[in-house]
């Protein structure tokens, strides 16, 4: 691709000749509407108008994936890639995502549409910070040199006060965890107010940081308005705090650059509200290219799901996701994303998580997996670490388990 354009790959399904639906989406997402307009002169469309790079023709669909007024029966199906000018926007990551997901969406013609992946010029790098911690960064904060992060998310998710909160820490810190976070639900609220938690949790997490020099890693959830999120990020920088914790959809990407321009701290980035892009296999974005434009903003931690997840995402797009984190974007951002293995999992995923991701720089986050040992928390947290202490030297979990009780219980337990 040259430098002064950029491209997107998309998913496209359409009752209409597959040249003309593109033509047609090219046309809405840059210098053409509905109808000509005399300004739009040929010198502005070669100056201005997006290109149809390349279709290559997939198997017919039986049917419109998504409703419409549609004239034919007869659906195709293709996988197309469109360029624009870099100065169409300019590196602007805002009016990126209008331009390569915006109205599109809701063209008449199209009975399906997804976005697949983005291919950006350098200039982007040189605008955005891509992540300042990332995978290194994290590893040296919480004192993890290597293997997954041990981690867990506070539960019950919301209905804890500070006091109750900072004890459970106190437990889980006990127990040898390396990584809690907030539950997503829960920031703010009268209950449970930001400021009193903070204080709390770190005043629990500076003690035993003092006692043994390890300082666990806790994402406080700083979700809100941007000065809201800058003074909790102050606030937990302030008490010692290693991380901060944002939910991309909830603020947008306005709202996610301006915490991290500003932040000093790890970014942990939630995707709640990702069914909702996602779910429809004909709709929304792909993984692949909604996560890089996160990670270009300076996302330094990013959930991808878990096998076997109590969500209904399967394996296969799991590792797809996961593995997307490691593709660098730009030699300029050296930071890679920290993978966040999160939603169901315990001992029983290790195994094949290892063997299909190929590494172990991520956080492998357990609720229940850690919380609901028979035998505590503690010994919850002991069968994860020999699970992934197995897994990673490529002794059979079960084989490694006959000297390590903890992990025995665990396998009976997570069957």
């Amino acid at each position: 691709m040259r430098s002064e354009r950029f491209e997107a790959d998309y998913l496209v399904q359409t009752p209409e000749p597959i040249e003309h639906a593109a033509a047609v989406i090219a046309g809405e997402q840059s210098s053409g509407t509905f109808i000509a307009v005399p300004n739009e002169t040929p010198e502005l469309k070669e100056r201005s108008a997006a290109r149809v790079e390349h279709i290559e023709v997939l198997a017919p669909a039986t049917g419109p994936a998504l409703p419409g007024r549609y004239q034919g029966s007869e659906f195709t199906q293709a996988r197309v890639t469109l360029s624009w000018p870099l100065d169409n926007i300019g590196a602007d990551l805002p009016n990126l995502i209008a331009t390569v997901a915006g109205n599109l969406f809701e063209l008449q013609g199209l009975s399906g549409l997804r976005l697949l992946d983005v291919r950006l010029p350098d200039a982007f790098a040189s605008v955005y910070p891509g992540p300042k911690f990332g995978v290194s960064g994290t590893r040296a904060l919480s004192g993890v040199d290597q293997g997954p992060l041990i981690g867990t998310i506070i539960k019950p998710s919301v209905g804890l006060d500070p006091a109750q909160t900072a004890q459970l820490v106190t437990t889980l810190i006990d127990a040898g965890i390396d990584f809690i976070k907030d539950d997503e639900l829960q920031c703010d609220g009268p209950r449970c107010p930001f400021d009193a938690r903070a204080e709390a949790v770190m005043a629990v997490i500076n003690r035993h940081a003092d006692a043994t020099g390890k300082k666990v890693m806790y994402a406080f959830n700083v979700t809100g308005e941007v000065d809201q999120m800058r003074r909790r990020h102050d606030q937990v920088q302030a008490l010692g705090g290693s991380c901060v914790m944002a939910s991309l959809n909830s603020v947008g990407m306005t709202g996610f650059l301006g915490l991290s321009r500003h932040s000093q701290l790890p970014i942990h980035a939630h995707r709640n509200g990702w069914g909702y892009l996602s779910r429809s296999p004909m709709l929304g974005w792909d993984y692949r290219a909604w996560s890089k434009l996160w990670r270009i903003a300076g996302a330094d931690h990013l959930h991808v799901n878990g096998l076997d997840n109590k969500f209904s995402e399967d394996n296969d797009s799991v590792m797809r996701s996961a593995q997307s984190l490691s593709t660098p974007i730009f030699s300029q951002h050296p930071q890679r994303a920290m993978a966040v293995f999160s939603s169901g999992q315990s001992v029983k995923q290790i195994e094949q998580t290892y063997q299909r991701l190929g590494h172990a720089d991520l956080i492998y986050a357990a609720g229940g997996g850690i919380m609901g040992h028979p035998d505590g928390p503690g010994a919850g947290v002991s069968s994860l670490r020999e699970g992934w202490h197995a897994a990673m030297r490529g002794i059979p979990i079960a084989t490694h388990a006959q000297q390590h009780p903890a992990l025995v219980r665990a396998l009976d337990a997570y069957q």
